[in-house]
């Protein structure tokens, strides 16, 4: 599923038009970004929880030259799925 077909989805489910159901997906796109770049994580009960990890840096290797090179330190997003996604999967 991509963003265009979510927004259907919820269109659909909310019974709101589609211009409506885009603005609420990007509100919470950009809510659950927001909330990581501070630092924060981002919990929904029973769906799962967004947080931020770290990864620190490192040697890496340039696979066409073979060279050594070094990898910045850099955050990435991380998603733990909750009890009722994992349920509602099994």
């Amino acid at each position: 599923m991509n963003k265009s077909e979510l927004v259907e989805l919820v269109a659909g489910k909310a019974d709101i038009s589609k211009s409506s159901a885009a603005d609420a997906v990007e509100a919470v796109i950009d809510g659950i970004t927001g909330a990581l770049k501070s630092g924060d994580s981002v919990t929904f009960v029973g769906f799962g929880t967004f947080s931020v990890g770290r990864r620190e840096a490192r040697d890496g290797r340039n696979p066409r030259t073979g060279e050594t090179i070094k990898i910045k330190a850099s955050n990435l997003a991380k998603f733990k799925a909750g009890k009722g996604l994992k349920d509602a999967l099994n």
